[in-house]
């Protein structure tokens, strides 16, 4: 599977068909229900069509101070009234941190599905899991 540039779908011509799938500005929900933030957006593949990761603010106040989280889309476990992830909130306090200058290098992402124990979208035989299909 060739690499392709992920990008915000905010900051894309891209749309969610269906404005009642959108998930953007849903709780996210640990695995053991609390809250760890909001869906603030999601990082697609515009060449397949899917979503990669959910990005997930937290802390911050009307919007400043936020920190910014990418969990892969493969974490997510349902999506009802809001978004549940397989992961505990002490594995997401230790995530890599997010940074603006290093999101498009392929290290980074290496990095954050290795952090979570997930292939990566670019090894050979995965499969999209059921919710990378959002838009």
């Amino acid at each position: 599977m060739a690499e392709s540039t992920l990008i915000k779908l905010s900051e894309s011509d891209e749309r969610i068909e269906n404005g009642s799938a959108d998930i953007r500005g849903l709780k996210v929900k640990d695995a053991g229900g609390e809250d760890i933030g909001t869906v603030d957006d999601l990082l697609i593949d515009p060449d397949a069509d899917e979503v990669r990761f959910i990005v997930v603010a937290s802390g911050g106040f009307l919007g400043i101070g936020q920190d910014e989280t990418y969990i892969p889309v493969e974490a997510v476990t349902d999506i009802s009234d809001d978004v549940s992830v397989d992961l505990s909130r002490e594995k997401l306090e230790g995530a890599p941190g997010y940074d603006p200058e290093l999101a498009p290098d392929r290290g980074y992402y290496d990095r954050v599905y290795g952090y979570y124990g997930y292939s990566p979208y670019w090894a050979p035989g995965y499969a999209a899991p059921p919710y990378a299909a959002f838009y």
